[in-house]
């Protein structure tokens, strides 16, 4: 079931909130129940069947908590490594079956020169969130840093539908003091007024803006997928709508998440926060998809590096800067990539972007010893601005179905086949140099193999329009930074100033006001209307 559509909006969504906070009035245990079962029934929307398959993680990864916390208890510690790497092996392999199990077949085939025809396994949706979040949780009841709750709590913990598709990744520690709480199923109306809110411009990014910049992107990796040698233009258009896309999308789910859990009293870690703001890519990296590298950091790139680390201290700084850094970062992104999709494309987009990390903290090293840049006003903004520049080439990887297909898009950004211009130019400009690098310049159109439904105009105001937003207006953080709308506030218990926007956009700031009112309304039906026209779309991380 998609939050951008019908039934969720007029028949989910308001009979599980009625039905919430009914029961939560005689029982919390109830509503827990309630909500836990509401949750079965939307994932069961997409597949009944896969129901099963998520109800059989859920009892067996519950009871290898109880039994690592009994081993923590009775101090076997023997005991409870081996039901850890049980519990590690199994989801693992749940995992590793359903997404990868054709893509490492195929692989080993195609690297043989031999035939595949793929096996009939549909990947279940969202198993790579359930997955980890559950691996998260039997790591730390093994590490005392949790401990398990009642089976309902638990259920609820996997399957709340704001986060169970696409995320965020949650803790255990996080969500259990949450549910835990009785007064969080009683009726709050100042968060029941920000979460609609939020909601309600997340819906809007979706149906108005993602949505848009992929039907520009999606015919231009079609192209190159296909062969076509795509012009200079066509490239970086496809690119950048892409990018655009991705973002406008994956801020949008993350911000309707946020906005669908404050409607139930319970707040969820903030996974997005203005990444293409970024002046470095360890900053993107912060910023972007924020629980997963939270998760990495702490369950996967920490333990690689502490184990590498031993193997080169004491060596020369070239071995050692390859065990402490160059190895784990690889290493952890190439995971990453792989986390993604079973493609070739998903491992190339983590290794570019496990490269981009290496060179980032080795610049950020230099650039302290040498004291560079420390007062530079344009240093900020062209570091932005290459940091955006590298994550657009790495997002070629992300979208292309192929290797090559990316490669193909990527060598017509720098060039590769040539640049096409109106046709009017030839005759306003006839001296104009014919030559673009090693590739002529011709006169065939600006999008010579695209036959786009929008003109030209519509797609250069478009990409205007959405840089403006992405660079120039607060994010939905920042326009609530009065209240608490994510895990993270939890422990500040206050105002958190860095999170403010500038003054400028003061007045954006969310107040409980007849103006965010009435705008909140307009703006849902208009977006109503709008879906109206079209068949909703999935999210772009539905897929992962």
């Amino acid at each position: 079931m998609l939050f951008n559509s019908y039934p969720f909006i007029f028949i989910f969504l308001p009979v599980t909130f009625v039905g919430t906070y009914l029961l939560g009035r005689f029982s919390s245990g109830w509503a827990i129940c309630w909500l836990g079962c509401a949750s079965l029934i939307f994932y069961a929307y997409w597949n009944l069947q896969f129901v099963t398959l998520l109800l059989g993680s859920i009892i067996f990864n519950y009871s290898i908590a109880q039994w690592i916390r009994q081993s923590v208890i009775a101090a076997a510690t023997k005991r409870k490594s081996m039901l850890l790497l049980l519990g590690i092996i199994a989801n693992l392999a749940l995992l590793g079956y359903f997404k990868y199990t054709n893509f490492f077949i195929g692989s080993f085939h195609e690297l043989l020169g031999m035939p595949f025809t793929p096996l009939g396994i549909i990947l279940p949706l969202g198993i790579s969130f359930f997955t980890f979040t559950q691996l998260a949780f039997i790591v730390d009841i093994s590490l005392g840093s949790t401990i398990e709750g009642s089976f309902s709590r638990d259920l609820l913990f996997v399957t709340f539908f704001p986060h169970l598709i696409a995320g965020p990744l949650i803790h255990h520690k996080q969500m259990m003091p949450q549910f835990s709480n009785s007064d969080n199923f009683r009726l709050n109306s100042i968060n029941i007024s920000i979460g609609l809110t939020i909601f309600v411009l997340g819906l809007a990014k979706k149906v108005f803006i993602a949505d848009n910049f992929g039907e520009i992107a999606d015919p231009i990796f079609t192209a190159a997928q296909s062969g076509k040698n795509l012009q200079f233009f066509e490239a970086w258009v496809g690119a950048l709508s892409y990018t655009l896309q991705l973002y406008f999308d994956f801020s949008a789910y993350s911000e309707m998440a946020i906005g669908l859990s404050l409607l139930f009293n319970i707040r969820l870690p903030l996974n997005f926060n203005s990444p293409y703001k970024a002046q470095s890519m360890i900053d993107f990296w912060q910023r972007w998809h924020m629980s997963l590298t939270k998760y990495i950091w702490e369950y996967l790139y920490t333990p690689i590096t502490v184990s590498f680390m031993r193997k080169g201290l004491g060596r020369t700084t070239l071995i050692e800067t390859a065990y402490t850094l160059v190895i784990p970062t690889l290493l952890t992104f190439v995971i990453i990539g792989l986390w993604h999709g079973a493609n070739w494309t998903y491992i190339a987009f983590g290794t570019v972007h496990g490269l981009y990390l290496v060179v980032n903290h080795l610049w950020r090293n230099y650039k302290k010893r040498q004291r560079l840049f420390q007062r530079s006003r344009v240093y900020p903004l062209l570091a932005c601005l290459l940091t955006y520049c590298a994550a657009v080439f790495a997002f070629v990887f992300f979208r292309a179905d192929t290797i090559t297909a990316a490669i193909n898009i990527q060598s017509s950004m720098f060039g590769g086949s040539g640049l096409s211009l109106p046709a009017k130019f030839q005759y306003l400009f006839p001296d104009l140099v014919t030559h673009f690098g090693a590739r002529e310049v011709v006169f065939d159109g600006v999008f010579p193999n695209m036959l786009f439904k929008m003109s030209n105009v519509y797609i250069a105001s478009i990409l205007i329009i959405g840089h403006c937003v992405v660079w120039g207006l607060p994010n939905v953080n920042q326009i609530m930074c009065r209240y608490q709308i994510s895990t993270q506030d939890l422990a500040l218990r206050g105002l958190d100033n860095r999170s403010r926007p500038a003054k400028f956009f003061s007045p954006l700031i969310w107040k409980a006001t007849p103006y965010w009112a009435i705008f909140s309304g307009v703006l849902f039906f208009a977006i109503i209307l709008a879906m109206s026209t079209y068949k909703p779309s999935a999210f772009l991380y539905y897929q992962f």
